[in-house]
């Protein structure tokens, strides 16, 4: 079915929002106040979603992408849009969004932390495809396993697309392994990391030894040294690091804020982006992830900084229901699935004066702060650090005062 439509606003997952028939239209790849036809391939959760057909009035806003693949590729949704809007767009989402589901009427300023919009990422996925008799690069579309070549990518550091034109290359010879599908690079200066989310068994050392040569990697999931700030952290092939490497120093700024104190908690630590920064300014400091490979490499980067504190394994809601005393800072960086109601419930126990929260999921933010704020929490500010331009992806930071 086809209809034509006008978009009213960007929504969260990178489409815009239109209505038809009084149902809801999700459509990638426009721009407010756009007239566009559409066709309506499916509905799910309540709404329809739908493919540009033609355009009836293009938005005068509306920026030229410098990439090839954009619209076909699934890694970016937002490069038709310029930076500035980019930015205005993503904090009315999250306005939005801490409104509709976290019952949050935020009307105090959402500050907006950003950098260099293009060249920014320190870690890329890339896909392989020998399926038409050639080697081919890539990534993938949205939401499908379909391959979408690509020379390069404009969001990537030099490094990065260095490495994906050499990959390209030797994925042309013979000798490289057919099962090979897809490789991770996690680059830092000179150092770079290669991981092999769907490693086909055992590859040969002549394997390795080429790739040491062409790649600058001995063999798979090499530690890397990533400078950040006053910190150099070791980062262990299975470990979080932040991608952007503009801003990872500055949203951990922005998550610490003026946080200081006897006791503090840093959940979901990873290897201590923050971690080490607050050891700095508490007497006390515990850092507690469920990822054994990022505790140890925490362990290490305290170690080489010279600063003490306790590093503990374990999964942060059952760490939390085992603490007894309470904190006086609590910093958490949970994936996108959130804090949850179990660690919610046991921050709300603990009653920490000072909580500082980043997220990087609009919904599941608004839905912890929800619960946070019913149990007597108050939120002081809000903060946008735009860690991934040209996509629909929110950083955000809360500051919570406790009760």
């Amino acid at each position: 079915m086809r209809a034509k439509v006008r978009i009213e606003k960007l929504v969260y997952g990178g489409a815009g929002l239109a209505r038809h028939d009084g149902a809801a239209v999700f459509v990638p790849y426009v721009l407010p106040g756009e007239v566009v036809e559409v066709d309506l391939s499916k509905r799910s959760g309540g709404v329809l979603h739908g493919a540009v057909a033609s355009w009836e009035e293009r938005s005068p806003e509306r920026s030229e992408p410098p990439c090839a693949v954009f619209g076909r590729c699934g890694g970016c949704h937002y490069q038709h849009v310029p930076y500035d809007r980019q930015r205005e767009q993503k904090a009315a989402i999250l306005r939005e969004t801490l409104r509709r589901l976290g019952a949050l009427v935020w009307e105090s300023e959402i500050k907006v932390a950003s950098a260099e919009p293009w060249g920014y990422r320190n870690r890329v996925r890339l896909h392989l495809d020998r399926r038409r008799g050639r080697a081919a690069v890539g990534f993938m579309a949205a939401g499908s396993r379909r391959h979408v070549e690509a020379p390069e990518c404009p969001i990537n550091s030099p490094r990065l697309n260095e490495l994906h034109r050499t990959l390209r290359e030797m994925a042309a010879e013979r000798r490289f392994p057919k099962g090979l599908g897809e490789a991770e690079f996690f680059a830092s200066g000179g150092q770079v990391q290669m991981n092999l989310p769907r490693r086909p068994g055992p590859l040969p050392r002549k394997f390795w030894a080429w790739c040491d040569d062409r790649l600058g990697v001995p063999g798979p999931g090499r530690s890397v040294d990533y400078p950040c700030g006053p910190d150099l952290f070791r980062v262990s092939g299975r470990s979080f690091f932040q991608v952007n490497r503009f801003l990872a120093p500055k949203l951990a700024g922005s998550a610490l804020g003026c946080a200081d104190g006897r006791l503090a908690l840093d959940l979901f630590c990873g290897v201590g982006l923050l971690t080490l920064p607050l050891a700095r300014r508490c007497r006390s400091v515990i850092g507690v992830d469920s990822a054994a490979t990022a505790v140890r490499d925490l362990q290490s980067n305290a170690a080489r900084a010279g600063l003490s504190l306790q590093a503990v394994h374990m999964e942060v809601a059952e760490f939390l229901e085992g603490c007894s005393e309470r904190p006086d800072v609590i910093v958490a960086d949970p994936p996108r699935a959130g804090l949850g109601a179990r660690a919610v419930r046991q921050i709300l126990r603990l009653r920490p004066s000072q909580l500082r929260l980043v997220s990087c999921d609009p919904a599941t933010l608004a839905r912890d702060i929800k619960l946070l704020v019913a149990g007597g929490f108050a939120v002081e500010s809000l903060e946008l650090v735009d860690m991934f331009p040209q996509t629909y992806h929110i950083e955000a930071v809360a500051a919570l005062r406790g009760p």
